[in-house]
Order: structure tokens, then C-alpha cells, then sequence
């Protein structure tokens, strides 16, 4: 039997240091805290603030749905209640049946849009983050990624059409 060693490779000392957050023109922590504390506030803090209008748009609209919902399922949960108690409600038409899945349709898009709102506040906090981290990344004239068409001739009657990408250094 042979006895099989590894190769033993060294890492340079300069190559083994962790990359310090204070090398980077933002803070990465200092951008997530902004962002958790005053949604927006790390976008501003990255340069970033034309993203926050947009921000702020999602919030108001879910808020707005968040309210539209509730006060549906409220009035079909009233009307259901006063159908359990056999007074006359807001919807005749619909049976006790109808009104159930009504009450719960309304709750359930409500629910949504509260779930919803946690994302787009996880997403404000996952943005300042990642910008931040990407602010001493190096984006020069040196780095190229074209899409182009591309056709090519296998044989007579064989051909492939469509794009190809390419990576510039």
C-alpha cells in the first residue's frame, strides 16, 4: 500500500487579512442601520436618493391597500354578523356561505398586504446593505458585457441564430 500526502500550499500574508468594511468609501452597518431605523435613510446615506420616492411610493400604496382591505372585511364581517342574528344586512343577495368567503377574502388580502409591507421593508433594509458594500467595487471602461446577435453556419442546412454575450477585460 502507498501512502498518498497532500501538497501543502502557503497563503501569502497579504492575501489572508479579511477585508475591513473601513476600506470601503460607505459603511455597510452604518447603511443598514440608517435603513432599519428611518426607512430610506441608507439609500440617502449610499447617494442613492432617488430611490427613495420609489420607496416610499410602495409604502403609501400598501398602506392604502392595507386600509381598503380592512374596511371590506369589516363590512362583510358586520353583515355577517347580523345575518347570525337574523337582522337585515348591507348584502340580501348573498347567503351565509357567500358571506363567510367574502369575510375571508377580505382578511386574507388584508393579511397579505401587512406581509407584503414587512417585504418592502426588508427589502429597503437588504438594498443599503448590498449598495454599500458595492460602493468601492470598480466599475471602469476596462469592463465590457455586450449582448450581440449572433448567426452561424453549422452546415448547408443547418444554422443557429440568437445572441451571444460577451465579457470585456
Amino acid at each position: 500500500m502507498s501512502t498518498l500526502y497532500a501538497q501543502e500550499v502557503t497563503i501569502p500574508e497579504e492575501d489572508q487579512k479579511p477585508i475591513k468594511t473601513s476600506t470601503l468609501p460607505k459603511n455597510p452597518k452604518k447603511a443598514t442601520l440608517l435603513s432599519a431605523i428611518l426607512p430610506g435613510a441608507g439609500q440617502v446615506y449610499n447617494n442613492k436618493a432617488w430611490k427613495v420616492p420609489i420607496l416610499y411610493a410602495g409604502i403609501m400604496t400598501d398602506v392604502y391597500f392595507m386600509n381598503f382591505n380592512n374596511r371590506r372585511y369589516k363590512v362583510f364581517r358586520e353583515a355577517l354578523f347580523a345575518f347570525d342574528d337574523g337582522e337585515p344586512n348591507q348584502f340580501p343577495n348573498l347567503n351565509r356561505d357567500a358571506l363567510v368567503r367574502n369575510v375571508d377574502y377580505w382578511r386574507r388580502n388584508r393579511d397579505m398586504t401587512y406581509l407584503l409591507m414587512g417585504a418592502i421593508y426588508a427589502l429597503n433594509i437588504i438594498d443599503a446593505t448590498v449598495d454599500a458594500h458595492l460602493s468601492g467595487f470598480d466599475i471602469s471602461d476596462d469592463l465590457a458585457l455586450k449582448v450581440e446577435p449572433h448567426y452561424e453556419s453549422f452546415s448547408a442546412q443547418n444554422h443557429s441564430l440568437g445572441f451571444a454575450v460577451k465579457l470585456k477585460f
